[in-house]
């Protein structure tokens, strides 16, 4: 199954009274499109509690147009302030905190409510929990009621209702109706919709003699949940089962389970529509056949994809039909006739989006444009997008019946997608059958040509690996982002804005480089900000003045909930909005003391950050740098101390870190009551530069135990400093040593003594190099410059029976530098010359 879901504020404020009771206030419109729906619950006295957790919401959901009572189970929930709902039409009545595991809420959900998955929060004084679903749907809502796992006992229900419940391990549940001859029988589960599990049920409807009638395991409409549709063959009892489908469950396998005489299609034609039109679709796949409505679609819609509910004078299907809001023009398959050939294909024109559907195994459909040489399109298929069952095959043909191009699945999807140019004036055909040769009312498609168009992406990246990250900032303080945006068909420097923030805060971002695809932002609560949370919008948009349109994106994020094996996301909501919340002001800030040095390409540097403390506050701050600048990496394990002020976190910078300034952030978390809270500096700026210096080494120095040579560095220097550079050679092996130099920029040779003892190891040493510390307004730039190799030799042993040669008196002469090492070669032409001089002295000798 993919792992993503498309499916689909009020602000609500009390004060609370001496006794207790609660005064509402008015509630608005979010300017975004969507609504945050809250009830602020003032409490007195401190709670010290960070971000809360929230594990489940019961029931799972309700029916539009009544009152709910809720209860939310989580953990340091005590201080819950407000709940936060991502979509309009849900109105918090009350909320009552019962402890600081659990919080209480009256909820009344609009008769006008667009049903399917709300999206909830809970805001405490010091954060933010994670996101859960909670279901609105369109009938009301009936316990299951145990014993209910025998065929012959069922729980007797009413037609047209939704019954919450839950799966076991070996468990099934069973539930019987009365129907008529020829009545529907539809039937829909929602079990990974909920969220709660990894939990794949399986739903059927059977006759009075335990005859399977329909069943449904994965339809692609509802993902891995199930729908089954029939008409009643005889007048009496129809059992409907639902379990998981391999027999599996726990208590974590809640459902909810539609039962009625609703229609239930499970395709839709067309599948797209303009926004503010209104136009007729036909509905495919259910039991009494094809279903035509008038839709009209919203002019702007916040969520990233709009649904469509089928209805008829029976009812309306528990859930939609994922439909496009598109600005292109529909050209559809005729239903009642064939386009399977080029001589029929259906005539279309670009740009446009071509609707249709798969009707049995041996269909393909054709459809017919004209096009000029040198247009380009962006064509794609929306197939498995649109919940149909095909698995797309597309290709474009020229006149003749050629291939122009052709794609299977594209961009992690089944379904296809290519960029098209026209490579020639004429006629051309789009032709589109399912990869396995299969067909049917649910495999439908829509297929869009667009002009390219540039086009931007950028979500919120998690901080911790598989923890969603909340967005909470404290008063007074900042909260870290980091963010990755996707640029298509253009280039540049990205800038980053907000929309509809709480009040109080404000965007700090210095920007995307156009060589970035990943950035900080942080989001600033000034100290007065009240206590809130609102549904905001964040956008990245290119830096062009002179762009009149220029390409923006707005930044999503992302809420996994189930996750898989290895932690594979295996169910994940995509949202339309990003709450934030400001809570209350951190015991501590920090910063970043401003570098006044670069950092050198394979250089380090020691970056200082400063804590300032409220007083009683000591705890332990542990310090990272959110994005490493490209090219560098930083220690991740730095933290302040207990009671202390200042870390050190070092920096190293690759050879091949791209040089320029670079804009950093920390990330600083501590522990604060009985959770850990989590603030943001401010922006410092550091430079990445090349080298002051080059070193080169000869190419191999050598050196004999128990003596001394000179390891020689030709200097080349690349930027003027002042003053003298301390130069350190490191990596000389065990029992090999040499001294500290100092250099300044009219050095152009460097030589170090090396002394090798008479018991070190011979050998070959690859990765010596020099650290160099040039100091600049009382910093230092650290370099680690190399590399060059040492090798470490034995003496040739002396010759058998050589007499030793006396030594003439040597008259004193001033003392002389060390000489250059020789290469190999030369030692060996050396020691020959020696050994011979040394045979000829010899009683003997020639």
């Amino acid at each position: 199954m993919s792992s993503g879901k498309p499916d689909t504020g009020r602000d609500a404020r009390t004060t609370p009274e001496t006794d207790g009771t609660f005064a509402m206030t008015c509630l608005s419109k979010s300017p975004v499109g969507s609504a945050i729906v809250a009830l602020v619950l003032l409490a007195g006295g401190m709670a010290e509690a960070a971000n809360p957790t929230l594990a489940k919401v019961t029931p799972r959901g309700a029916q539009r147009g009544t009152e709910v009572e809720v209860l939310l189970v989580g953990d340091r929930l005590d201080d819950a302030q407000e709940l936060v709902f991502y979509q309009p039409g849900i109105e918090v009545a009350e909320l009552t905190v019962v402890d600081a595991k659990q919080v209480k809420a009256k909820l009344k959900i609009a008769a006008d409510c667009y049903p399917g998955t709300k999206y909830v929060r809970v805001r405490t004084k010091t954060g933010l929990s994670e996101l859960q679903n909670f279901r609105v749907g369109v009938m009301p809502n009936v316990a299951e009621v145990e014993p209910n796992n025998e065929f012959t006992a069922p729980q007797a229900i009413e037609k047209n209702v939704t019954i919450e419940g839950v799966i076991t391990s070996e468990d099934q549940d069973l539930f019987v109706i009365d129907a008529k001859q020829g009545e529907r029988i539809s039937v829909e589960v929602e079990g990974i919709r909920l969220a709660d599990f990894m939990f794949d049920p399986y739903v059927a409807i059977l006759n009075e003699q335990r005859f399977e009638l329909a069943s449904s395991d994965d339809a692609a409409l509802v993902w891995q949940d199930g729908v089954a549709s029939i008409l009643a063959p005889a007048d009496g009892k129809y059992i409907v089962q639902v379990r998981e489908s391999s027999y599996g469950g726990n208590g974590n396998c809640h459902y909810r389970l539609h039962v009625g005489n609703f229609p239930r299609p499970l395709a839709i034609i067309p599948s797209g529509g303009k926004p503010g039109e209104t136009l007729k679709v036909t509905y495919l796949g259910d039991a009494r056949g094809p279903l035509t409505n008038d839709v009209t679609i919203p002019s702007t819609w916040a969520e990233r994809d709009f649904a469509v509910f089928a209805q008829d004078e029976l009812g309306i299907a528990p859930s939609g039909n994922i439909f496009r809001i598109s600005p292109l023009d529909n050209f559809v398959e005729p239903l009642e006739e064939a386009n399977e050939t080029r001589e029929t294909a259906t005539p279309m024109t670009l740009p446009g989006a071509a609707n249709g559907v798969i009707r049995t195994a041996a269909d393909q459909d054709y459809f017919k444009f004209t096009a000029t040489k040198g247009q380009v399109f962006d064509v794609k298929v929306f197939g498995r997008q649109l919940r149909s069952e095909i698995d797309p095959v597309l290709y474009i043909q020229n006149a003749g019946g050629g291939n122009v191009a052709a794609n299977d699945d594209a961009n992690g999807t089944p379904d296809s997608a290519l960029r098209l140019t026209i490579p020639a004036d004429g006629d051309y055909f789009l032709h589109i059958k399912d990869h396995l040769g299969r067909g049917g009312d649910a495999f439908h498609y829509r297929v869009e040509f667009e002009p390219v168009t540039p086009t931007l992406e950028a979500s919120v990246n998690e901080i911790t690996q598989f923890v969603e990250h909340r967005l909470v900032v404290a008063q007074g303080n900042r909260a870290p982002l980091v963010v990755t945006a996707t640029r298509r068909d253009f280039g540049g420097r990205l800038t980053f804005l907000g929309e509809n923030l709480p009040e109080g805060v404000t965007v700090e971002a210095p920007g995307m480089q156009d060589n970035q695809n990943t950035t900080q932002v942080t989001l600033l609560a000034s100290p007065e900000a009240p206590l809130s949370a609102k549904l905001s919008k964040l956008f990245a948009k290119l830096d062009d003045a002179n762009n009149p349109y220029p390409p923006t994106g707005e930044i999503r994020q992302d809420a996994t909930l189930v996750r898989g094996q290895n932690n594979r996301p295996f169910w994940t909501e995509p949202l339309p909005g990003l709450v934030i919340g400001v809570v209350e002001k951190a015991p501590f800030t920090v910063e970043i003391v401003q570098p006044k040095v670069p950092l050198v390409q394979n250089g380090q540097m020691h970056l200082k950050v400063v804590a300032h403390r409220d007083e009683g506050f000591t705890a332990p701050i542990k310090v990272d740098l959110g994005l490493n600048p490209p090219g560098v990496n930083s220690s991740r394990e730095v933290s302040i101390a207990e009671g202390q002020t200042e870390a050190l976190i070092l920096m190293n910078a690759a050879g091949n870190a791209p040089p320029g300034e670079w804009d950093l952030c920390i990330r600083a978390e501590a522990p604060y009551g009985n959770g850990r809270i989590v603030v943001g500096s401010p922006f410092a700026k550091l430079t990445v530069s090349e080298p002051f210096l080059k070193f080169n080494y000869a190419s191999v120095a050598a050196v004999e135990t128990g003596a001394e040579t000179v390891l020689p560095i030709q200097i080349e220097v690349a930027k003027p400093f002042e003053g003298d550079a301390k130069v350190t050679l490191v990596g000389l092996p065990n029992k090999v040593t040499t001294e500290e130099k100092a250099i300044n920029t009219e050095v152009k040779e460097l030589l170090f003594p090396v002394k090798a003892e008479a018991d070190a190891n011979p050998g070959l040493t690859k990765n010596l190099f020099c650290q160099v510390v040039i100091m600049k307004d009382g910093e230092p730039i650290l370099h680690n410059l190399g590399s060059g190799q040492l090798r470490v030799d034995k003496p040739l042993p002396p010759k058998p029976n050589a007499q030793p040669v006396a030594e003439a008196p040597k008259p004193a002469a001033p003392a002389a530098p060390v000489a250059k090492p020789l290469s190999r070669l030369e030692m060996l032409r050396q020691q020959q010359k020696e050994k011979l001089a040394a045979e000829s002295a010899a009683p003997g000798g020639q």
